[in-house]
């Protein structure tokens, strides 16, 4: 064997056969994005220190926002709770000092979808609230370190994804970016709605397909484009994750229009969220009743469905997180709960924070009644499988990493959501918002293309698992730093990639 095929076989094994680690380390890791939030939100709220925007500004942003996640994977993995207080103890300090009073600035520039273009006009039905955008940019950003990071020994391989059975943070990261896209995607959704209710009419099957393609040819070329590069570039690749030919950007180019076509099924489902639930019982009767199980743990690959099962009827498990997650984004993205409601801002964050709540609470429950093994099902999560124990546990802990951040939106900016016209709005969603993570949630699937693309060019010109520590770092930090001033580019240019 030559040196080059040993390599590729220890690269393969190095990410093979692995068990995970549990889901309260996982916890303790992710929740250092929100405590690093907190921290950016109190020097924002109480010091404007990112206003302007300074070289200085964005190291601290970078620091905050990118830093804290990369440190939490790497080197804080065994102690993520102290890197939480590391930041919490700074936060504390700087909200008892004083106010300082805002400086004269240029206002930053925000993604003309984002907000509305129409001056101190009316304000509009939906808006794209602060939370939102930041945890999508922080799932964003969590998911671009992994895909690098998991290549180097400093990254402790129960966070890298769990052969069968188990739990890991890239299992996790996986489910959060599909369970990220259904958020947005309900926002045609309920513009349909309010055009529907304006005209009387509903927008007709065919019509949402052909629309739904628009965003999936993209992304199913982007998955041919892959699957020949790693192919044809002899790259390391772990057969079992989704196949032999498969990749997560077919599973992501064919939910759109398996989406569109469900969407009619609400005439009969009362929500997205039982149609998810729907979806995942009805997979996860099958593989408990029938010989699916067995076929896609232990079939031999003797044709194309046998050699890419996994991607196949993982799919479905998928279809019901992306549609859990459209039915999130129903209550999260609208400017009123109930839609027609006249309460007043105070009341409407109140019930927004308490909507997210009780779902978070439900969706918890029912991920412990299928995994607890003395009053549930005792059932073991399988991101290969994406059966229902993953779909729960994937859609429980993104609710809460949302109400998470909505709550440091309503404690440290409530003038966003006090906002009387589109005008002043715009402007509080810039203070409210850290710039790189609107970047990064503004051009998402772009950057996390050229974040795999950089993932690849480091495996192929440099041996990662011969890295010390401190090359590690070195290279991680490099790679983040490139990823994000691409990011900062195309927002600062005003240029949005949709795929």
């Amino acid at each position: 064997m030559s040196d080059a095929a040993a390599y590729k076989k220890l690269k393969e094994d190095f990410v093979s056969n692995l068990s995970g680690g549990s889901v309260a380390e996982i916890n303790y890791v992710t929740s250092v994005a929100a405590v690093s939030c907190i921290l950016w939100a109190i020097l924002q709220a109480r010091q404007s220190f990112f206003e302007p925007y300074t070289i200085l500004s964005f190291g601290v942003d970078f620091l905050l926002n990118i830093g804290a996640i990369l440190l939490s994977t790497t080197l804080y993995a065994n102690s993520p709770l102290l890197l939480s207080l590391f930041l919490i103890l700074p936060a504390v300090v700087i909200f008892t000092l004083p106010r300082n009073s805002v400086r004269p600035r240029k206002k930053a520039k925000v993604p003309p979808n984002a907000l509305s273009k129409s001056g101190s006009g009316q304000l509009s039905v939906l808006s794209t609230k602060p939370f939102l955008t930041t945890y999508r940019g922080s799932m964003m950003i969590i998911t671009c370190v992994a895909i690098l990071a998991v290549d180097f020994r400093l990254f402790p391989r129960r966070f890298a994804k769990a052969e069968t059975w188990g739990t890991s943070l890239m299992d996790l990261g996986v489910g959060s970016f599909v369970f990220s896209g259904g958020v947005v995607a309900a926002r045609p959704v309920l513009k349909e709605r309010v055009v529907g209710r304006t005209t009387g009419r509903a927008t007709p099957l065919l019509h949402r397909i052909i629309y739904s393609m628009r965003h999936s040819i993209p992304l199913l070329v982007l998955g041919i484009i892959r699957l020949l590069s790693v192919k044809g570039l002899d790259y390391a690749e772990h057969v079992t994750e989704y196949g032999v030919h498969w990749n997560f950007f077919f599973t992501l180019g064919l939910l759109p229009p398996f989406v569109a076509f469900f969407q009619t099924a609400l005439r009969l489902v009362p929500s997205f969220a039982a149609l998810s639930l729907v979806v995942g019982l009805a997979y996860q009767v099958l593989l408990e009743t029938t010989q699916l199980k067995a076929y896609i743990l232990t079939a031999p690959r003797t044709d194309l469905i046998s050699m890419n099962r996994e991607g196949i009827f993982s799919f479905f498990g998928y279809l019901a997180i992306f549609l859990a997650g459209q039915d999130t984004g129903m209550y999260a993205i609208p400017r009123n709960i109930p839609p027609r409601s006249t309460a007043n801002p105070g009341a409407q964050r109140n019930t927004l924070l308490m909507t997210m709540a009780v779902w978070a609470s439900f969706w918890t429950a029912l991920y412990l009644i299928s995994t607890n093994y003395s009053y549930g099902f005792g059932l073991s999560v399988s991101r290969r499988l994406a059966n229902l124990p993953y779909v729960l546990w994937v859609v429980a802990f993104n609710v809460w990493q949302l109400f998470a951040f909505c709550l440091v939106d309503t404690v440290f900016f409530p003038a966003f959501y006090n906002a009387a016209d589109a005008k002043t709005e715009k402007e509080a969603y810039g203070k409210a918002t850290s710039r790189i993570m609107r970047a990064y949630n503004r051009n998402g699937l772009a950057v996390f293309l050229i974040a795999n693309m950089l993932t690849g060019l480091v495996n192929l010109t440099f041996r990662t698992l011969e890295a010390t520590p401190v090359t590690t770092i070195a290279i991680l930090v490099g790679y983040m730093v490139t990823i994000t001033a691409v990011a900062l580019g195309l927002d600062i240019y005003d240029i949005s990639i949709k795929l």
